[in-house]
């Protein structure tokens, strides 16, 4: 019976999601053009380079996380955006998390517009400049966090700024949300939720990073995308370990504990998970091939009744097209003997699993351990979340954050699709049905590929057009 009531559930889920996204249409119509005036391109670059000299750079290990790089960045952030400070209140969350409340004159459901401030670290990354130098050049800010996701940030507050400076009050409430460790997946978002839910409030739509606006990235469909996430996979660590009785390396036995656990990785990528197309991602290549040339718009239009070959021709056209359509599996880490003569009395692998919507953690560690078969390995779940919920794109906020992006990019195909990272906007995904994920920014192939890497960097103009994004959304309100 049990099992009867959670395949009916899971089946009213699924009819839900379809509907939204079967009722997801592009709106072609004119929106008037983005204002920038008011909006100091220089100025916001400048203020991002200064908030990049501040390594804010997260780690699960406390001993190595300098606290006082991250006070000095909250401190810096007042005195760079005083208007700001002074009109929204502003309360600091567990060791750092900021939530701020812009008051509306009218509706008490907010917009939340969400970033984080903590980045990755760049060890063992090869720069062309100093990581943590800000540089503006070449027309772009230089440096960690540039994109991901101090870009966001400043972008946000550059619109407040400029707003409250001229006497505007949202309709809305707004809220700032600010994560200080987003990239460890930290608790700052939970407390903000926490905080959320204690007053009794229900967010009318989320925003934070995700999807941008990109080109040449979907087959037949030229000049721009602005791809919005609806939802993102969920995220899944899993140790596999074996172990024996070790000895003298002069002495291996067939089988032992290291390869055991290579055979079991080698079945993990010999099998990987099957291609399906979820309603979003078929809700994306609707959207798109809109766009597309003639013979591709008939070919799209189909999509429909041709979702398992779709779905193996995505698999198939590059990594990011393959991770859209299956759970995906990435062995991260290693782990023998610790000496070079003495046999491995346990091996271990981490694997970092990206899980499909439509799937759990609990179908996904099934799955995996039919597929290595070996009672000697051992699967342990070091965390996991199931993927979020699908977001609402047949409603009013999806509808003005789609003519937010349409001002300042006019040309670009607005799209749902999913985002196959793992952010802070899932946690708000308990309390709203309207969660977004997008950053504003059109960002280059060569840009997008400095996620998590070396020279990290956004032009100042992507910038100055994002900054024009948010006070558009906050005026549309």
């Amino acid at each position: 019976m049990r099992r009867t009531l959670a395949l009916a559930a899971a089946a009213a889920a699924a009819t839900t999601t379809a509907r939204r996204v079967a009722r997801f249409r592009p709106d072609d119509r004119p929106v008037p053009p983005v204002d920038l005036t008011g909006l100091d391109a220089d100025a916001a670059a400048g203020r991002l380079a200064e908030l990049i000299r501040i390594p804010t750079v997260s780690s699960r290990d406390r001993a190595d996380v300098d606290e006082a790089a991250f006070e000095r960045f909250r401190a810096r952030l007042a005195e760079l955006y005083p208007r700001t400070h002074d009109a929204l209140e502003r309360e600091q969350l567990g060791d750092g998390a900021l939530l701020y409340r812009w008051p509306g004159t009218e509706e008490p459901d907010p917009l939340v517009l969400m970033a984080h401030y903590d980045v990755v670290p760049v060890a063992g990354q090869e720069w062309s400049r100093d990581p943590f130098s800000g540089v503006v050049e070449d027309g772009c800010v230089h440096g960690r966090g540039a994109i991901d996701d101090k870009g966001s940030m400043v972008a946000i507050l550059e619109a407040v700024e400029a707003l409250v400076a001229d006497g505007f009050t949202p309709r809305r409430d707004v809220y700032l949300s600010f994560g200080n460790d987003e990239e460890i997946a930290g608790v700052g978002a939970r407390l903000a939720v926490e905080a959320f839910t204690a007053r009794g409030i229900r967010p009318w739509a989320v925003v934070d990073e995700g999807g941008a606006v990109v080109s040449g990235v979907f087959p037949g469909v030229p000049g721009q995308t602005a791809v919005i996430g609806l939802a993102e996979k969920g995220l899944l660590d899993v140790e596999l370990v074996t172990t024996d009785a070790g000895g003298h390396a002069s002495a291996p036995v067939r089988g032992g504990a290291p390869a055991r656990l290579a055979r079991a990785i080698l079945r993990i990528e010999d099998d990987p998970f099957p291609a399906r197309l979820h309603d979003v991602v078929l809700g994306m290549i609707d959207a798109l091939g809109r766009h597309a040339p003639i013979d591709y718009r008939a070919l799209f239009a189909h999509a429909g009744y041709l979702r398992p070959a779709l779905a193996q021709v995505l698999s198939k056209a590059s990594r990011e097209a393959n991770a859209l359509v299956r759970t995906t599996v990435a062995i991260t880490q290693l782990e023998g003997s610790r000496a070079r003569n003495v046999l491995a009395t346990r091996a271990r692998a981490h694997a970092n699993i990206r899980i499909a919507l439509g799937e759990t953690v609990e179908s996904t560690v099934d799955r995996l351990r039919r597929v290595i078969d070996d009672p000697s390995v051992d699967l342990r779940v070091v965390s996991g979340n199931d993927p979020s919920p699908v977001s609402r794109a047949d409603n009013e906020a999806f509808a003005l954050i789609s003519a937010a992006v349409r001002s300042v990019y006019p040309e670009a195909a607005v799209a749902p699709y999913v985002m196959v990272q793992a952010s802070d906007a899932r946690h708000f995904s308990q309390i709203s049905d309207s969660v977004y994920r997008f950053m504003p920014f059109d960002l280059s192939t060569d840009e997008l590929a400095t996620l998590h890497a070396a020279d990290e960097r956004i032009s100042v103009a992507a910038l100055h057009r994002g900054a024009g994004f948010f006070r558009h959304l906050i005026r549309s309100l």
